[in-house]
């Protein structure tokens, strides 16, 4: 254990890196309450997205660095701001109209529109709770509705009654002069109408811990700021739950950084440690626009596991997390060969190798061993001429290239070949174009097809990649990527594939010669 928290402690990965920074907040001596707390939030107002995953996937990685670099007991709490009140309708929910009916309201007090669940609120945590356990997160999950009800909150939240005007002080400074006439920390729930209500403070009694208001018609209310009769602004709310929990750590996206001064400032005025912060960058859809959970644009959670296995989307929100990232369809393949790639290198790495791999943090220091003898790409190509309706089409090709090779000895594999199966038909079927081959590629390909019926050289396939690549460059192909290219536009009809000799090794001499003559005959455009 002591080389690899050695190596831990140099380690550059960044998951270590920022262990190592919560480490240092307990250098002098260990936290009061007795471990440290990771926290991750999660806004309701519409399904969880794949970045409210991404939170969750990368808290975990420094969560577990930090529990080799230190003997401190941790926690990781998912907080639900299920108070909130519902501002407009996520377009990509059913009932609109009904929705529309409880603007304002609590998420937790709005009807669930697929009538599943107690509320809207109780839906969507569902949702998140379901698909953090799908990756065996280890979690403790809070609803603030609870929080704020149940009492728990309750110490703090009379202590921002106290502390009111330093709390205003730096608010006040970040907002518009006209927004500063009208705003308050405080948002009361009214009595009647169950409403999340933005109106100022006619008195804020900090001896009562109660809060006065006239609401929009007019009347005058007086009610605790205890038991869930009010909520915090959520600016407010982030501060004065950091202070409550005494969160050690929590990260958010770059959207929220130049709040930072403010949730810190907040968090300290009531008597709390600010916490470590880790700022990432965006995700972002095909256009380039920034995910969203009230549009549903980028990709969800699901839709990722319907094409690939879920240790290829943590691998994705391992890399660069501060860099934004394009999240669409055509990053799922990538995802999953780069990721058997590092498990593979695992095994042959020293202990300071292995911590700076992905799939340490991934598998938590446990990673397992890939069984993927044929890489995702390959297996997209080989859908695209195998006519294959499931896995089983595909085995046929796979233990003829890998004898040793199974669904039961290789249980990724068959996974992931099911996975391309589905993959290749709904997003690589509808979008191919196969072109004819110009005169000169005409030559070359007949060349090729001349080389493969003389073909001696079994299924090997760099034997293969060679005489493949020694016909591009006998036909005077500059560069020899154009190429490959034309290959892959007039037998598969993309302009991108894997190593060619691989994919004859893996299709067959006979299958690409037959699938070459049906190509140079044109019966593959149109």
């Amino acid at each position: 254990m002591s080389s690899l928290r050695d190596a831990a402690m140099n380690s550059k990965a960044w998951p270590f890196e920022e262990a190592r920074a919560v480490l240092k907040r307990y250098e002098k001596k260990d936290p009061e309450k007795g471990y440290v707390l990771f926290e991750t939030g999660y806004g309701p107002s519409g399904l969880p997205h794949i970045g409210t995953f991404g939170e969750v996937a990368r808290t975990t990685m420094i969560r577990r660095a930090f529990e080799i670099i230190s003997d401190i007991p941790t926690r990781l709490i998912c907080f639900s701001d299920d108070v909130d009140g519902m501002r407009k309708v996520p377009e990509n929910v059913p009932q609109q109209e009904m929705l529309r009916q409880h603007m304002q309201k609590p998420l937790t007090s709005v009807p669930d529109p697929y009538g599943e669940f107690e509320s809207f609120g109780h839906h969507n945590n569902a949702m998140l709770r379901r698909f953090l356990d799908t990756f065996g997160f280890e979690y403790e999950f809070i609803s603030a509705t609870e929080f704020y009800k149940s009492g728990r909150f309750d110490d703090t939240l009379r202590l921002a009654a106290e502390r009111y005007d330093a709390i205003m002080a730096i608010m006040l400074a970040s907002l518009r002069e006209e927004r500063q006439q009208t705003y308050s920390c405080f948002l009361p729930i009214h009595p009647e109408t169950g409403r999340v209500l933005y109106v100022p403070m006619k008195e804020v009694n900090a001896k009562d811990a109660t809060i006065t208001f006239d609401d929009e018609d007019g009347r005058e209310w007086t009610v605790p700021v205890t038991g869930g009769h009010v909520k915090l602004q959520w600016k407010p709310d982030f501060g004065a739950r950091w202070a409550a929990l005494d969160v050690d750590f929590e990260m958010y996206g770059k959207d929220h950084s130049t709040n930072t001064p403010i949730y810190d400032g907040i968090c300290e005025v009531l008597g709390g440690r600010k916490p470590n912060h880790f700022t990432y960058e965006l995700f972002l859809d095909e256009a380039g626009q920034k995910i969203s959970k009230s549009k549903g644009n980028g990709l969800t959670i699901d839709e990722w596991l319907t094409y690939a296995a879920t240790e290829s989307l943590s691998y994705f929100m391992y890399q660069k997390p501060k860099t934004a990232k394009r999240l669409w369809w055509d990053v799922i393949p990538r995802a999953v060969d780069e990721y058997h790639q590092q498990l593979k290198a695992y095994p042959t790495q020293d202990v300071v190798g292995q911590v700076n791999n992905p799939v340490w943090h991934i598998h938590g220091g446990k990673p397992p061993e890939s069984k993927m003898v044929v890489s995702f790409g390959m297996l997209l190509n080989l859908a695209s001429v195998a006519a294959a309706k499931d896995a089983a089409g595909l085995w046929k090709f796979i233990r003829r290239y890998a004898p040793e090779a199974s669904p039961e000895t290789h249980p990724d594999l068959d996974a992931a070949a099911g996975f391309a199966v589905r993959y290749f038909a709904d997003k690589i079927a509808p979008t191919r174009q196969f072109r004819l081959p110009t005169p000169n590629e005409r030559v070359a390909m007949e060349d090729l097809v001349a080389r493969l019926k003389a073909w001696d050289g079994g299924l090997d396939d760099e034997a293969l990649q060679s005489m493949v690549f020694a016909v591009g460059k006998a036909h005077g192909f500059e560069p020899l990527r154009d190429w490959f290219k034309a290959l892959y536009e007039v037998l598969l009809g993309a302009s991108d594939g894997p190593r060619f000799g691989g994919f004859i090794a893996l299709y067959g001499v006979e299958e690409t010669l037959a699938l070459m003559e049906r190509a140079l005959r044109g019966e593959l455009v149109g």
